[in-house]
């Protein structure tokens, strides 16, 4: 039976600033255009980190029932270490899908933003499909890309929809921003875990592209992110508050580009997703300040 502590870690803080940028972003976006909601930014909040830990469990189950996940240089495995039973972690997974679907439903009744309410379906459709299924389309490659466009593009966008009623171009370049974070997130972690899901037949984006591209990626996404701020800084200049983020980027970066295997991968997880939150939350004080100064 898993401890309280196994549960936690097996719902992988780590990823959870993967949850927490886009939707800081999108209320920046909102801010600049004077609609930014402190309420439904919270509801959007509490949505993101539901579907996150909602993956993450249903990624320990599937990958769990199919044997891929019994020897990980990571973090905790909870069905792949048999410390729980792949039922209760079934049953978690969907627990958060039913609390962000909950919470996702008020935020699009006090919004008005019915156009959600298909996209948030979609989104835990393609969240269990990650790994679950017959056919899961993590296991061909495609895992960065569901990364991308629904904690990138979609949460950011959505959360700036839900509080302005409008997209912007600044919204969509932080999406294209934190997105590509978010991506080199699973990058790393799938870099790590080349010769087991190799092994086991595990097709990530990775395994495909091989190690030192793989490691390329990694740093071409981090690169992606500083483009956008770029793009974010024609809306407004203060959004280059967020460049004292960089250290956290250069860390997870010059890891990666040393050729660091293994578990020595692990800590660029936490750099990158810390990365990811200075870059955000610091854009977001940038968009106040220029919103104070009027």
């Amino acid at each position: 039976m898993a401890t309280p502590g196994q549960w936690v870690a097996g719902a992988r803080p780590r990823t959870l600033p993967a949850a927490v940028a886009p939707v800081l972003l999108g209320t920046a976006a909102a801010l600049l255009v004077g609609r930014a909601d402190p309420l439904r930014a919270v509801l959007a909040l509490l949505v993101s980190l539901a579907l996150q830990v909602a993956v993450n469990y249903a990624n320990d189950y599937s990958d769990g029932v199919r044997g891929t996940d019994e020897v990980r240089a990571g973090p905790v495995r909870l069905v792949g270490q048999r410390l729980a039973a792949p039922g209760a972690v079934r049953r978690a997974a969907f627990a958060a899908f039913g609390v962000a679907g909950v919470v996702g439903l008020l935020l699009v009744v006090l919004s008005g933003a019915w156009l959600m309410l298909p996209l948030g379906a979609l989104a835990v459709l393609a969240a269990w499909r990650y790994t679950g299924g017959d056919n899961p389309y993590g296991y061909r490659g495609l895992g960065e890309v569901y990364v991308f466009v629904f904690f990138g593009l979609m949460a950011t966008l959505g959360t700036e929809y839900t509080q302005a009623g409008s997209v912007s171009w600044f919204g969509l370049a932080g999406a294209v921003g934190v997105g590509a974070v978010a991506s080199a997130i699973l990058v790393a972690n799938n870099l790590r875990d080349i010769p087991t899901d190799t092994e086991h037949g595990k097709r990530t984006l990775a395994v495909r592209l091989g190690d030192a591209r793989t490691r390329a990626l990694y740093v071409g996404l981090l690169a992606v992110s500083l483009l956008a701020l770029a793009v974010m800084a024609l809306g407004t200049p203060w959004a280059l508050l967020a460049l004292p983020a960089l250290p956290l980027a250069w860390r997870g970066a010059s890891v990666v580009r040393a050729g660091t295997t293994g578990r020595g991968l692990v800590p660029v997880l936490a750099s990158t997703g810390l990365y990811e939150v200075a870059y955000a939350a610091l854009a977001l004080v940038g968009v106040a300040v220029a919103a104070a100064l009027g």
